[in-house]
């Protein structure tokens, strides 16, 4: 069995698409198709369901598609230890993470590593969503829960806390809330509910019970803007909240507490690129660990 189908097996499961799977190897999509062909014939069977709008794995690719990564896994390693181009710092690593963290903490602070490391690619990418690993959706994610499922490596970043804010502006017009009851008599920001994609997200119901935000954004950042803009009180990241004058902080006795989690595919594990991306985001944290507090 040839390896390079292999590869070329795991990048259209986990793209989805031939199409997709040409781009990131580089490789011809006609070329991809045939050798996929090649592999289902070499194996006797049919791995993925090919439809017009991409590849879904049948029963049999998901069976191999375990083997395949217990291949790959394997393949890397040997990579590692025969000083092979795999162990360099070079390529490019992608960063999954939420949206707040991503854009105020993260992309302040790339920079600095691509200056160290000018063959290593970083792409970020800081959307609220979850990404998955085992698809590739991202080489790292930063989660808000510890993953507990899939052969993934993960560590604790850092705890952060939460708190209310509004805009002087807000304040000087409504006045500042000294409590939840007094809280219901103020307009106030949350997610969009249906678009909250990790349970850790739904932080209104340690604040009151219902919180009936009647300015509702699926992103950290937006809320923010919005709350600067004066247009209500919403529980934002204090490390992120801290770095405007014009917000202040509502119900100070009200603070929230949350993790980040690192993780990352367990057969990236000796790639060198991911550890050093991953060593990097942990030292970044660790040097502004007084801000998450």
């Amino acid at each position: 069995m040839n390896w390079d189908d292999i590869r070329i097996f795991l990048a259209i499961a986990r793209s989805g698409q031939i199409l997709a799977a040409s781009r990131r190897l580089g490789v011809n999509h006609a070329t991809l198709s045939r050798r996929l062909t090649m592999l289902e014939t070499a194996l006797q069977t049919r791995l993925f369901v090919r439809r017009t709008h991409g590849c879904e794995l049948t029963a049999e690719g998901e069976i191999f598609l375990t083997s395949a990564e217990r291949m790959e896994t394997e393949m890397l390693a040997a990579q590692a230890s025969l000083g092979r181009p795999d162990t360099a710092i070079a390529g490019t690593v992608r960063i999954g993470a939420p949206d707040g963290f991503g854009v105020s903490f993260l992309a302040p602070r790339i920079g600095k590593l691509i200056e160290r490391h000018p063959q290593l690619k970083i792409q970020l990418v800081p959307v609220p969503r979850s990404f998955s690993l085992s698809l590739r959706e991202a080489d790292i994610a930063i989660t808000l829960q510890q993953p507990d499922q899939g052969r993934l490596v993960s560590s604790k970043l850092t705890d952060y806390t939460l708190g209310l804010y509004a805009s002087k502006s807000y304040v000087d017009l409504h006045g500042m809330p000294e409590d939840a009851e007094a809280l219901k008599r103020h307009r106030r920001i949350g997610y969009v509910d249906d678009l909250i994609f990790s349970p850790s997200l739904d932080f209104t119901g340690e604040v009151m019970r219902n919180w009936d935000a009647g300015f509702e954004i699926s992103s950290a950042i937006g809320q923010l803007e919005a709350v600067r803009s004066g247009a209500g009180i919403c529980i934002l990241h204090n490390y992120v909240a801290r770095q405007y004058p014009d917000l202040v902080r509502v119900m100070p006795q009200t603070t929230i507490h949350r993790t980040y989690w690192t993780s990352y595919h367990e057969s990236q594990r000796d790639l060198a690129r991911i550890r050093t991306v991953v060593d990097f985001l942990q030292d970044a944290v660790g040097t502004a660990r007084q801000i998450f507090v």
